[in-house]
């Protein structure tokens, strides 16, 4: 993988001069990621290291969510029963794992934005009894990119091993993607993996902003015996009167800040978004490797919708590692257009929106005082 690189020509006029290093670059970057590593980053992010069942804070106001804390809790003391096999190994004459106290041998998580689902669904993969390497956590998308970096045979092969499969944001805005995940899954449950998953709403379903628990189960073909609905009531906890996004900066302020920020890459908007449609989106984490900072230039409008939801998945993962990103051009709310937010895949730009403005808040301090 290169790690740096002389940053794009859009900025190279604004480029300190001097003793600073020039910063790296995510399009100098083309990593190689092999499959045991896919699998082994199947963790909590790093933003949910530390979390556990005794940090979340149920409101006193909604029954509901301490009911699911002792529910989750005791779902994971029952998966504590004799070690899985090995990851990787087949499990034809293994015995099934007993069910768990709770029945099911899934649990989905049935709440609104920000009552603390992924909080929870964290906790449980942090409070079941097994080796990290025989439990694993990630979003659908990076299930679906496993299953293409792998194949379908590989994939089943890999996790039926595992003693739990946490599936954060399961969307079911793409039919051929429900199909495939719903079909993953039933095999792996038949190698006796249990199943823990949070979900988006469907296209249309604006309501609550959630996805039912009943549409979930019907959505996911055959499966719905195997999970047992967790309800969580509240109000999403991220209402707190944040400050707006910081406005883009200048070019040669965002240029300036790559330059005295070590670990920070520098790159074209443009460019940027023409290298990721040559990296695979299960690589994407591997991009943003020990990067302290993303700075980029020239931020406009994404053109189409491949490109859009390339971009979507790169969000995700600076979100995930929780790494600050500085721009110029136009504001994170002019990204996508208004068919864009309007169309079926418009929960995701939105997601994306809402984690690359809190990560420009976090990019805020790399500018100078009194640079605004």
């Amino acid at each position: 993988m290169s790690s740096s690189s002389t940053p794009p020509s859009s900025a190279s006029s604004s480029a300190p001069r001097g003793d600073e290093s020039a910063p790296l670059s995510l399009c100098a970057r083309e990593p190689q990621v092999p499959a045991e590593r896919l699998v082994a980053e199947m963790v909590p992010p790093p933003r949910f290291d530390q979390v556990r069942f005794s940090t979340y804070i149920p409101d006193p106001n909604q029954p509901s969510q301490a009911e699911a804390v002792t529910v989750l809790e005791g779902f994971a003391t029952g998966l504590g029963g004799a070690s899985a096999t090995g990851a990787g190994k087949r499990r034809w004459f293994a015995r099934k794992p007993a069910a768990t106290p709770a029945g099911p041998r899934g649990v989905y998580l049935d709440g609104g934005y920000g009552v603390g689902k992924t909080h929870l669904l964290a906790s449980l993969w942090h409070a079941t009894p097994a080796a990290p390497e025989h439990k694993a956590f990630g979003t659908f998308v990076e299930l679906t990119n496993l299953v293409g970096a792998l194949g379908f045979q590989e994939t089943v092969r890999t996790l039926s091993g595992h003693r739990l499969l946490c599936i954060d944001e399961f969307e079911l805005d793409d039919p051929g993607d429900t199909v495939l995940v719903s079909s993953l899954l039933a095999k792996l449950v038949e190698a006796g993996v249990a199943l823990a998953a949070t979900s988006n709403t469907l296209p249309g379903k604006l309501g609550e902003g959630r996805f039912a628990a009943a549409d979930f189960l019907r959505e996911i073909q055959g499966l719905s015996a195997h999970f047992r609905p967790l309800r969580i009531d509240g109000e999403d906890y991220r209402h707190r009167g944040l400050p707006a996004a910081p406005e883009p900066y200048s070019e040669e302020q965002v240029t300036r800040a790559a330059y005295a920020t070590p670990g920070a890459s520098l790159d074209g908007f443009g460019q940027l978004l023409d290298h990721l449609s040559r990296v695979h989106p299960s690589r994407y984490g591997a991009l943003t490797d020990d990067l302290r900072a993303v700075c980029l230039t020239g931020v406009r409008p994404v053109p189409d919708q491949s490109t859009a939801l390339r971009l979507v998945v790169l969000a995700d993962r600076l979100y995930d590692r929780e790494v600050p990103v500085l721009t110029s051009g136009v504001p994170f709310d002019r990204l996508f257009s208004e068919e864009m937010l309007n169309g079926g895949y418009r929960k995701k730009y939105f997601r994306a929106i809402s984690r690359l403005t809190a990560l420009a808040r976090d990019g805020k301090g790399l500018v100078g005082p009194g640079a605004a």
